[in-house]
Parts: C-alpha cells; structure tokens; sequence
C-alpha cells in the first residue's frame, strides 16, 4: 500500500504534503537541512480560482488571509529619486500574498500532530529496493521508506542523487537576485521603492509585520557566475561588485548589507525534468518544474500537493499509477506557470535604456496592467479532481476514513 512516504524539504511544498498525505492516514515523515523552518524570505502570493480552491479544501484560506499583506505596491525610481514607474498592490501581491515564513509556519503546524519532522538533516543516497527505497542520511540512522518524494527547491538534493546532477536540468536565465533585512531607519512605507537602470535594481521598503524593519531586493544582469552557494560572504561581495558606483541609496543598502547575519542570493533559473519520477521516487514543486522568482511556484507546488495526495490515494498507494497521473495531470500546468520566470529578470531589470522606457510606458497605461493581471490569474487556473468527495466514505489507503470534509468548488 506504500502507506511509508519520505519528504525531503521543509519550505512550502514539502508541508504542503504532508498535510494532505496524514490527512489520507499515510505515515509522514520529512526531512530538512536547516535546523529550523526559515523565518525568512520575500513574500509569496496565490492568485486565481484554482489556488483558492486548494487552500479552502486544506482548510487553511481563513487562516491564511487573516495573515495577509494586503500585497505590495513597486515604485520605480531613476538615479534622482524620480518616479518612473509605480504598480498597485496586486500586481505583485495577486489575490492573496504572505510572508513566506508564516505560510511555512502554518502548513508545518497544520501537519506535524501526525507526521514526523527531522530538522537539522539531510539525505546523501537513495538505494531503491523492490519493496521501498533505502535512505542514508547526514546525521540520523539508515531507515527505509516505501517512496521518497524530493519537494526540495530548485538546487533538490533528491534529484541530484535519483536523476543525476544539476546542470541537466536547471538553467541560468541570466540575472541573479539577493534580499536582506535592515533596520527601517528612513520611516520607510511598505511595498518597494527601488532603483532602475539597466540590467539593475535597487529596492527596499518597510516589512509588513513591523514596520521599524525593512527589507532590500537587488536583481541584476550577468553571466552565469562561479561561486559557492553556502558562502555569504562570496554572495555579499558579488552584490556590492554588481552595484559599485550607483546613487540614490545604494550606498547605504550596500553598507547595510555588509552588516546584515543573513543574506539570500541565487541565480534566476528554471528546472526542466523530462520525467517527474522514477521508480518509487518523485518530484514535486520547484524540484520537478521550478522558476527562481515570477513562477508562481508557491501556488504551483500547494496545487502539486493536492494532486500528488490525492492520486496516490485515488491509487490506493499504487505509485506508479499515481505518479504517472500526478505528472499528466500537471505538467502543462506547472510550465505554463513557469513561463512567468522566464519573464522576471527583462521585466524588473531591462538591459537596455530602450527596454526601460518600453515597459514604464506600457504599464503606466492602466488598461494594460489590468490585462497583464487577468492573464495571470487565466494561467494560474486548471480543472482539478475533487478527490475528498470521491473517497467520502470511503476507506482512505491506511485503513482510515478518507474524507476530512468537502470545501469549495470545483477548481
């Protein structure tokens, strides 16, 4: 019945599991390389009928709007501090956004009454059997598992050790991002205000939660780098390089960056796996179909979660009838979404001074904002099965009741 699920990741997709899979009365356990869920992080956002669905039917959307931004204006400024562009609040912050950490908060608490979290740990080889899969791990124990399911971003250690290594699958789509945290020292209002010229921005505006912090986001234009991804101090010095010799508050953010315990800096990248599983292990969220930042990959992998759940369970725990569903069901959906990071680096950082004027005048036009919104929520939407009213009543894969109750619409 392969009731013995591993995940491996802690972030959105991994608790998002987890939450429909103990519901089911799988036998949950996942696994996190951090010591602690992440606290940080920009904020996500769900947009459109299908991602509202989801989160009703988890019985988490009240929860999650009584957490919500409002979303988060952009204003775009030249070197003198001059309005170029400014976008509302829901271009950025769709129907619904979050700070990511408290979306992880959330899923993790609403999961892990029933299954086991094991922070601090990691996998470093997966062994398929005919019966399960054998997993060593950095610290715990060998242990043993019926599938093994890698929701473990877009750098998944789960694919790497099951599909082979990274450079097969993700590619650099031209631009690198950083954030930090800083004090709000310059009574700072939420949303963002940031620097634009070529190839570059420069942003920074008040948190939602307390307004005496803020945070910085820089995106810049380059070839692929070199560099340890563990290294902060690498990050931080390939951040200031990038922006050396600009005005406005650059100079400033880059000194409070220099001071700031924790700084995130990635590539803009997408993932493209041929096949999202293999054998008794799968791919979920950013690690089967990932875009750094634009994809909506939040509401993609909390839309993943309910898929995967729920055909395993429709399979009565036949995996390879559940993956091969799972995948059908959603792969054109997941690259349609991901199409939007593709987008990400040109829209916010244009390379040319050409580009810039195009985009702030397009969207300074209000009718072609608006346009771009609903496309958005067009691309975000996709009929989904109604598995808890198929299984209520019903014997869930463990034995157990397989309804938790029906909420919301046909998505």
């Amino acid at each position: 019945m392969n009731t013995r699920i591993l995940i491996s990741g802690a972030s959105i997709a991994g608790p998002a599991l987890a939450h429909w899979l103990v519901r089911y009365g799988f036998e949950v356990t996942v696994v996190e390389l951090a010591p602690a869920l992440r606290d940080g992080g920009q904020d996500v956002d769900f947009r459109g009928r299908t991602h509202l669905t989801v989160l009703e039917r988890m019985g988490v959307l009240d929860e999650l709007r009584a957490l919500g931004t409002g979303g988060s204006p952009m204003t775009f400024v030249d070197t003198d501090g001059r309005r170029l562009l400014h976008l509302p609040a829901e271009f950025a912050g769709g129907d619904l956004e979050i700070p990511r950490g408290e979306l992880s908060r959330l899923l993790h608490r609403h999961s892990s009454a029933r299954a086991e979290y094991v922070f601090g740990d990691s996998i470093t080889a997966l062994e398929e059997t005919p019966s399960g899969v054998r997993v060593a791990f950095r610290h715990g124990a060998p242990r043993e598992f019926d599938l093994v399911i890698g929701a473990d971003g877009l750098h998944s250690t789960v694919r790497r050790l099951a599909f082979g290594p990274e450079e097969r699958y993700v590619r650099h789509l031209g631009y690198y991002a950083a954030t930090w945290q800083l004090p709000n020292e310059s009574g700072l209002p939420v949303g963002s205000v940031g620097l634009n010229v070529p190839g570059r921005l420069m942003s920074v505006g008040a948190a939602h939660r307390d307004p005496s912090r803020a945070g910085a986001f820089c995106l810049f234009a380059s070839p692929e780098l070199r560099y340890d991804r563990h290294d902060p101090a690498q990050h931080k010095a390939l951040v200031r390089a990038a922006f050396a010799g600009l005005g406005w508050r650059v100079p400033y953010l880059l000194e409070r960056l220099d001071a700031a315990p924790e700084v995130y800096f990635d590539s803009i990248s997408r993932a493209d796996v041929p096949a999202w599983s293999s054998g008794r292990i799968a791919l979920i969220g950013d690690a089967a179909c990932g875009a750094t930042i634009g994809g909506m990959g939040t509401g993609t992998a909390v839309v993943a979660a309910y898929v995967l759940a729920g055909e395993l369970v429709r399979a009565r725990g036949d995996h390879r009838t559940a993956f091969e569903r799972y995948e059908k069901l959603l792969r054109g959906y997941a690259q349609g979404c991901q199409k939007g990071g593709d987008r990400t680096g040109p829209f916010l950082a244009p390379r040319t001074t050409t580009g810039l004027r195009f985009r702030n005048a397009v969207l300074n036009r209000r009718w072609a904002l608006e346009k771009m919104l609903e496309l958005g929520k067009q691309v975000s939407s996709v009929e989904l099965p109604d598995y808890e009213a198929e299984w209520s009543g019903a014997a869930g894969p463990a034995g157990r009741s397989g309804s938790a109750g029906r909420s919301g619409a046909a998505g």
